[in-house]
C-alpha cells in the first residue's frame, strides 16, 4: 500500500533515516514501500530535548529511524524510563503503554504515546510550580 505525502515549500521529513527537504512550491511524494517516515512536525531535534519525557521521545525517534542501533538506544531509553518513574511514579502507566509498542517494534505509535507523556510531564511541572 502506498503512502502519499504532500510537502509545503521548505518542509522537511525523514524517510528511512534520510532527511529530505522540499524546495520551492508544493511537492507530492508517493512512498511505495514500508520505511520509517516522520514529518517535520513530529521530529524532535536533540537541541530541543529539555526534559526527561522529551529525551524518551527523542530516543524512540532514533529507534524508529535507525533500527540498526536499537540495542544502544534501548539502553539509553531504559535509563531515562528509570529516571522518570523514580521522579514521578504516576508516569508508570504511560511507560507501560510505550514499552508495549516498543516491544512490538511499533515505534510510530510509541512516539504518539510519548507525546502524551510529554504533555503529562508538562502538567506535573506546572502543578509543582504553583
Amino acid at each position: 500500500m502506498s503512502l502519499k505525502i504532500r510537502l509545503k515549500s521548505g518542509e522537511r521529513l525523514i524517510v528511512g533515516g534520510a532527511v529530505v527537504r522540499n524546495g520551492k512550491g508544493l511537492a507530492e511524494l508517493i512512498i511505495e514501500n514500508n520505511v520509517p517516515i516522520l514529518r517535520e512536525k513530529d521530529i524532535l531535534s536533540e537541541r530541543d530535548v529539555s526534559t526527561v519525557a522529551k529525551g524518551i521521545y527523542f530516543i524512540i525517534q532514533l529507534m524508529y529511524v535507525d533500527r540498526e542501533n536499537f540495542t544502544q538506544y534501548r539502553e539509553k531509553y531504559l535509563g531515562l524510563v528509570e529516571e522518570i518513574v523514580l521522579a514521578a511514579p504516576s508516569t508508570k502507566d504511560f511507560i507501560v503503554q510505550i514499552n508495549t509498542k516498543i516491544s512490538e517494534m511499533d515505534f510510530y505509535h510509541a512516539l504518539k504515546l510519548a507525546n502524551n507523556l510529554i504533555a503529562y510531564e508538562k502538567e506535573l511541572m506546572q502543578n509543582a510550580a504553583k
